[in-house]
């Protein structure tokens, strides 16, 4: 059985969490604070963490960090910040995904189920695939990526993102049409600005010295180019 840590203070949440996770047949352990999630993982050993990051005794950011030091298992934040510099921080601070408050229960029930079919059936993953345009060279099936010799770690997201975005190399997507695709590929919700925040936290890392890969069509969705400078 995959065992989950809820870091919420919020009693109420977290119990409602828990019961989400117990009924989708998941043990679920609750934590309140930040020093109490740190003491549970010295003595428990966890599939997948889900934090809130405003908590009482510290950010969510922060300790997740901490966790990633020691344990190499995916962190979702959970919280009201819908900010996308909010998003971005997240994710930088190594977090596999990011649910905004209020939510669907469906919306819990799809993202965990979905990390956990990503890390699990690796037999499922499409075959070997390469972009290499020279300057920037992208392995999807060893989740490998090197811009201009320098090794760039992308998030699973980002990466199915930009399967997505290279395979259609030249040809306008609509916003609508990347987020069916992203939930099609993985059975996970992608809502808008979680689309938003990682299309920018990808522009971040694989864009520089003036080379634009993902151009935006404003008012319609994006397009992958041969990152030409201009």
């Amino acid at each position: 059985m995959k065992q989950i840590l809820i870091v919420e203070d919020d009693i109420t949440m977290n119990k409602m969490l828990t019961n989400i996770l117990l009924t989708e047949g998941y043990g679920a352990v609750s934590a309140y604070t930040a020093e109490e999630a740190r003491r549970c993982f010295q003595s428990t050993v966890y599939d997948l963490a889900i934090l809130d990051i405003n908590l009482p005794d510290g950010s969510g950011y922060e300790l997740c960090k901490a966790i990633l030091e020691t344990a190499h298992i995916p962190v979702i934040f959970l919280t009201a910040n819908d900010l996308e510099q909010d998003m971005i921080k997240g994710y930088e601070s190594g977090a596999a995904d990011y649910i905004t408050k209020p939510f669907p229960n469906s919306v819990l029930r799809h993202k965990v189920k979905a990390i956990f079919s990503m890390l699990e059936s690796p037999e499922k993953e499409p075959p070997h695939k390469v972009y290499d345009d020279g300057l920037l060279m992208i392995d999807f099936s060893s989740l490998r990526t090197v811009l201009a010799g320098e090794e760039i770690i992308l998030a699973p997201l980002e990466y199915r993102m930009l399967e997505i975005l290279t395979s259609n190399k030249g040809i306008l997507l609509t916003r609508q049409k990347l987020l069916e695709n992203l939930w099609d590929s993985q059975e996970n919700y992608v809502d808008e600005h979680t689309l938003t925040a990682a299309i920018s936290r990808i522009r971040g890392k694989i864009e520089r010295g003036g080379h634009k890969y993902i151009r935006t069509v404003y008012g319609m969705g994006y397009m992958f180019t041969d990152g030409g400078t201009r």
